[in-house]
């Protein structure tokens, strides 16, 4: 097993991290425009650019945000890393993150989709519509025919911007649960150390259900379509490796309390 004593990979992205949080939140003037270039937006949004699917990973919106992708990247990717090597990590973490974007945002235009096909089944013109989209306001009469709260996600959906690495931390969460299946983890409201086996599915079950229903007990502005898009790409690229190569097969032992930091 190829090791490394280094985890070059995890200490440069933490680093391309802060640094941008750092510029995005203590320098003055700063958060407004570094959301609007590097944040990811809805397609349709004017805001939008390709190159946000990849920039979204190193953006965050306040220091708990990032203090938690950070902690989870150093913990659970660091072994990783030292396995496959930094090269194998980085497209790893790249691909996760961009595919939890490319699915979150397939998932937001799909409800957008039917939220705007419904107005239009109502007799709204395009620019009626678009008058919603700039303005969040609507005539009074449109209530009695579509709820207040499928007229606000509409305008939500449309302007809503994702930050965060978490989509990639979800795929490298998949992945240390396949490698190290009986590692202990715990969260802070659950200390009863769990095998990550059960743990990391569990997690990804309560993101789903967040997900579908609007219910989070870790509060609201939290993309949980975007942490199971992660923690799908990691799913599906750990399947290929372990098809196209031995070296990164399932590891069976639990992890020595002295590793586990």
């Amino acid at each position: 097993m190829q090791t490394k004593n280094l985890s070059l990979a995890v200490t440069g992205l933490i680093a391309v991290n802060v640094l941008l949080f750092v510029i995005t939140f203590l320098l003055p003037g700063n958060e407004q425009r570094m959301n609007e270039w590097l944040a990811l937006y809805f397609p349709m949004n004017e805001l939008f650019q390709p190159w946000q699917f990849a920039t979204h990973m190193f953006m965050h919106g306040g220091f708990a945000h990032i203090l938690f992708n950070m902690f989870a990247l150093f913990m659970f990717g660091t072994p990783l890393e030292r396995i496959w090597g930094s090269q194998r990590f980085l497209v790893f973490f790249f691909l996760s993150g961009f595919g939890a974007g490319l699915i979150y945002t397939a998932i937001n235009f799909y409800q957008f989709q039917a939220l705007y096909d419904q107005l239009i089944g109502l007799g709204l013109s395009d620019k009626d519509i678009g008058l919603i989209l700039d303005t969040g306001q609507t005539q009074s009469s449109l209530l009695s025919k579509i709820s207040r709260e499928d007229l606000s996600e509409f305008f939500t959906l449309f302007h809503a911007h994702v930050v965060g690495a978490s989509g990639a931390v979800y795929g490298i969460l998949v992945a240390f649960g396949i490698m190290y299946p009986n590692a202990k983890l715990a969260l802070i409201f659950l200390p009863v150390p769990v095998a990550a086996k059960y743990f990391i599915p569990a997690l990804l079950l309560l993101d789903l259900f967040s997900g579908v229903t609007g219910f989070s007990l870790f509060g609201g502005g939290i993309a949980h379509f975007a942490h199971i898009g992660g923690a799908i790409i990691g799913f599906c690229l750990m399947l290929l490796w372990r098809k196209s190569s031995s070296e990164y097969s399932y590891v069976d032992y639990r992890i020595r309390p002295s590793e586990e930091r």
